[in-house]
């Protein structure tokens, strides 16, 4: 079992995985969280050996006043996998704050639709449009909260570990532009606090992803391949799956989101003690 904030969590409905590179570091008994298995297609929850112990503040590094008290969950997922619906539920539901991407930004610098302009060009804009986005995020992180429970569509670290890391794998950015971005990432995540409680990563096929895009039909997202979706989905699956690539930052509670709107939403309420009680700073195992 798991409790949290008083909430005891059944054992068959989540799971937790050591990520590797975690468990290559361990070298006493006992070391690490253990873990326990759900059933194939309900959501589970993934835990990083990092969040075993409340999280470490180097001295000097710049923090927001009273973020211990206050809990921040970060929705992930690749694009048109339902983020945006899981906002307005818990918005329009729940005594929580929301911040969503702030793509208006990216498709306004100073009269410039940058967001566009990576899509057309991805060598030529993407360095610039992913330092805009790294500045944008960082914002979103460190602004005052307004609310017990913070819920923050994407973050600072799926900017870098997913998006910026794709533009590189396959190509479109130069080493010396991938270095730059490292470098300031590095630089931001050792000296500012970006605390965050819970990742909810909603799962989806790239095939429903791209049927969604369609539908939706931004046009900045015409031009977005199926390869692309699919490329994204594996850098998501290896960060947050498979914890083969980097450190999770949190925990993970993973849910299925291929289904139609309906089927969501009851998703959504039925993990919402899940998600909301699940975001406590401390974990403990009973």
């Amino acid at each position: 079992m798991l409790a949290a904030r008083g909430v005891t969590l059944p054992s068959r409905c989540v799971r937790l995985v050591l990520p590797r590179r975690a468990v290559a570091r361990s070298s006493s008994p006992g070391a690490g969280c253990g873990g326990v298995h759900s059933p194939a297609g309900s959501p589970r929850l993934t835990q990083s050996r990092a969040r075993c112990s409340p999280p470490h503040v180097p001295p000097g590094k710049l923090v927001r006043n009273g973020v211990d008290k206050k809990a921040v969950i970060c929705i992930e997922g690749n694009i048109a996998c339902g983020k945006t619906t899981c906002l307005k539920y818990f918005k329009e539901t729940s005594n929580i704050e929301v911040l969503t991407e702030p793509i208006s930004k990216w498709r306004n610098v100073r009269g410039h639709n940058l967001l566009a302009l990576m899509y057309q060009d991805p060598e030529r804009w993407g360095l610039t449009l992913q330092t805009y986005v790294q500045l944008t995020m960082l914002d979103l992180h460190t602004s005052a909260m307004t609310a017990p429970v913070r819920m923050i569509e994407r973050s600072i670290f799926s900017a870098k570990y997913i998006f910026v890391e794709n533009l590189f794998r396959s190509g479109k950015m130069p080493e010396v532009d991938f270095a730059v971005l490292s470098e300031w990432f590095d630089w931001i995540t050792t000296n500012v606090s970006i605390p965050v409680d819970l990742i909810v990563y909603l799962q989806t096929s790239p095939h429903t992803c791209h049927e969604r895009l369609k539908q939706r039909g931004r046009e900045e997202e015409k031009v977005i391949p199926l390869e692309y979706l699919e490329s994204i989905h594996q850098l998501y699956e290896d960060w947050l799956i498979k914890s083969i690539s980097v450190p999770l930052p949190a925990p993970v509670l993973v849910i299925p989101a291929d289904h139609d709107l309906q089927k969501m939403l009851h998703q959504f309420e039925e993990n919402r003690d899940k998600i909301l009680a699940g975001t406590a700073r401390e974990w403990k195992r009973g």
